[in-house]
């Protein structure tokens, strides 16, 4: 009982790490922060295969942690799919180092690692290892050049950029928002 006590702690510990290499952004302030983010582009995995049109919005609880809304579109079920969860600063908090939680006292890293700390309008986040990986944006489209310095920043860190899915937002985009010329 011990050893598996022992055992569950070492893992929830390296779910809160870094990936190698994998630096949080220093200067983080959460009220830009919070907010809606679309999803851009994402490595697969389980809790979101089959999403389009996925976003995460954060808002501040009263206790002070971060309450996390993810929101997408099951295509294969067409519909909505939620899931609420909380997060909380690994570190203090003005590094991009937080951990989220969407089961109970269960925790994993959630690292912004590149940030438009002009304007807040593009995140780079990851997990605690290379296999979660994450582009966010305040608009459910961003430049190619946007995508190019992902992808290129991505790969020179180990990420698998050739396993990248790009989210389709058509869902998240007004009408008047994807007509020509805007």
């Amino acid at each position: 009982m011990r050893t598996l006590a022992l055992g569950c702690l070492l893992l929830l510990a390296g779910c809160l790490g870094t990936p190698p290499g994998v630096e949080p952004v220093a200067g983080f302030d959460l009220q830009r922060y919070l907010g809606t983010w679309y999803e851009i582009a994402r490595l697969d995995h389980s809790f979101e295969r089959g999403l389009d049109g996925v976003t995460a919005s954060y808002s501040l609880n009263d206790d002070g942690s971060i309450r996390v809304l993810n929101r997408g579109y099951r295509v294969e079920e067409t519909g909505w799919d939620e899931a609420e969860g909380v997060a909380r600063f690994v570190g203090d908090d003005s590094t991009g180092h937080l951990k989220v939680s969407f089961f109970g006292p269960f925790y994993a890293s959630y690292v912004v690692f590149g940030l438009d700390q002009e304007n807040y309008d593009y995140a780079f986040v990851s997990g605690f290892n290379n296999n979660y990986l994450w582009l966010l944006a305040r608009s459910p489209e961003v430049s190619a050049e946007l995508r190019r310095h992902f992808v290129q920043r991505a790969g020179e860190l180990g990420f698998a950029v050739d396993e990248l899915l790009f989210v389709d937002q058509g869902r998240n985009i007004a009408p008047e928002e994807s007509a020509p010329g805007h």
